[in-house]
């Protein structure tokens, strides 16, 4: 109801709202804005780390790159305009069973790991996160070990 009154006054003062490719209630956007959100929070985004945003978008939800790059953009807008972490990992919390719920915490952890360097505030949000989605500490954990192996595989 918030987006309809929204649009509204927009239309009556002339704005004009750019057309979303993907809906608030769509996984896929609130996971690619928490991933967003992990990218940013230390205060600078290497280049790695975009390059592991696109290719876990890519992969993981089986978009070609144009579609790809409009859903990382919608979430960038989407994570500008979040006041908490809530409006995502709700949408999560009710589309996604547990293990596709610790899928989402893996991919929050590769891309914290892209840049080789584990900020205190991305580990904290990794572990608000999973609170949040119901993925347990001893599982969050676990994944973390698993992406730490793949990478030193590499």
């Amino acid at each position: 109801m918030f987006d309809a009154l929204k649009q509204f006054v927009e239309e009556l003062v002339g704005g004009h709202t750019a057309e979303r490719h993907f809906d608030e209630t769509d996984h896929r956007l609130a996971a690619v804005a928490l991933l967003v959100h992990a990218m940013q929070i230390d205060g600078t985004i290497e280049d790695t780390e975009k390059a592991m945003l696109a290719e876990l978008v890519r992969e993981r939800y089986g978009l070609d790159a144009r579609d790809a790059a409009t859903l990382v953009a919608e979430a960038e807008e989407k994570n500008a305009e979040a006041v908490d972490l809530y409006s995502f990992t709700s949408v999560l919390k009710r589309a996604l069973d547990d293990e596709h719920r610790q899928e989402v915490v893996k991919m929050l952890w590769r891309i914290v790991y892209a840049d080789g360097n584990v900020h205190e505030f991305e580990d904290n949000l990794v572990w608000r996160v999973a609170e949040l989605i119901g993925v347990s500490s001893r599982d969050r954990i676990r994944i973390r070990k698993e992406v730490e192996g793949d990478i030193g595989q590499d």
